[in-house]
């Protein structure tokens, strides 16, 4: 626990040329950063978060969303990173760094094709993840319209294929992460049903291997500490879906295996996993016995991590917090367009 600590701890303030490759996803290292930390329960201290939120507006586009980087063009994944970042840090001075008016709102429209298929601005991307990224800053952030959104549930639906996962687009192969953030998605807008969540059962908890214990994100491929979050992270969503059906919620997955398999990893480290690895260690601890007052912490005590939110993956109380905050702060576009509805 000490030892990722001083390893995140580093990686605030100084990079090493390793990361140079990531130079248009530094949103990205302040969200797995600050979300590895406060899994660990270590306390960001202010003048780290201020000096990130500082940064963080410099990536922001004046045209709406965030970039990769200072004067990089805006993007809905690091725009997605940016503002979970903000939301972990959870100040006035971060919040305030998220302008919401027209700018994000265009934003977000403009990131949809005619056939309400998500895509990313000034890239080829289209597919689930896109649309995800969209719900959830839109969500957090309190800028869902009524037609926002319109038509992207059917279309994740049909990206739902024959073995039961999600895939980039309508037809492609399942994948572990495009599958996450399909459901997620759907979970944001209240249309998980329309999906075939039995079918989607059978696929992820195929997706985890005896051997190892961990998850592979498709079929006849290795094992990788990331697909602790992006495959585990769906079987909670799963059991809250199947039990609103009034269908069985037992777990299919062996989530004792899965947290040695976690606990055991001794491969080369960097930020992006040690964020999936723990937040996959979280869900395993907080909903691994199906029974949110029960928690399953191998090994000692201090093993214990703070739960995640399924959904965002950011702390559940983080969540609350960003909601609340925007809740109070409707835009006036979104008033006119309640009234004329």
């Amino acid at each position: 626990r000490e030892k990722h600590f001083h390893y995140l701890k580093r990686g605030l303030r100084q990079l090493t040329d390793a990361y140079e490759c990531l130079d248009a996803s530094r949103p990205w290292l302040c969200y797995w950063i600050l979300h590895s930390l406060e899994l660990l329960e270590e306390p960001i201290p202010e003048s780290v978060a201020s000096d990130m939120c500082q940064f963080l507006s410099r990536c922001q586009s004046p045209n709406g969303g965030f970039g990769g980087g200072p004067g990089q063009y805006p993007h809905l994944a690091p725009t997605y990173a940016a503002v979970n970042a903000l939301c972990i840090i959870g100040t006035e001075e971060a919040f305030t760094v998220i302008n919401r008016s027209c700018p994000l709102l265009a934003f977000s429209y403009c990131c949809y094709s005619t056939d309400r298929s998500p895509w990313s601005l000034n890239s080829v991307s289209l597919n689930p993840r896109s649309a995800y990224c969209a719900a959830s800053v839109a969500s957090l952030t309190n800028i869902i319209t009524p037609t926002l959104f319109e038509g992207t549930a059917d279309w994740i639906a049909r990206c739902q294929n024959w073995e039961g996962g999600i895939g980039g687009v309508p037809g492609m192969e399942a994948h572990g992460g495009y599958t996450f953030c399909g459901l997620a998605a759907l979970v944001i807008l209240k249309k998980e049903q329309s999906l075939n969540l039995k079918c989607l059962l059978r696929w992820v908890t195929s997706r985890q291997m005896r051997f190892e214990g961990g998850f592979q994100g498709r079929c006849n491929k290795l094992v990788d500490g990331c697909y602790s979050f992006w495959q585990a992270g769906l079987l909670p969503l799963l059991h809250r879906a199947l039990h609103a059906n009034g269908e069985s919620g037992v777990w299919l997955a062996s989530w004792r295996c899965f947290g040695e398999y976690v606990l055991s990893n001794r491969r080369s480290r960097d930020f992006y996993h040690t964020c999936y690895c723990l937040s996959g260690l979280s869900i395993a601890q907080h909903f691994g016995s199906g029974d949110l007052l029960q928690e399953l912490v191998l090994g000692v005590p201090e093993n214990r991590l703070q739960p995640t939110h399924p959904v965002y993956n950011i702390s559940p109380d983080k969540v609350v917090q960003a909601v609340m905050y925007f809740l109070q702060k409707p835009l006036l576009s979104m008033k006119k367009e309640a009234a004329a509805d």
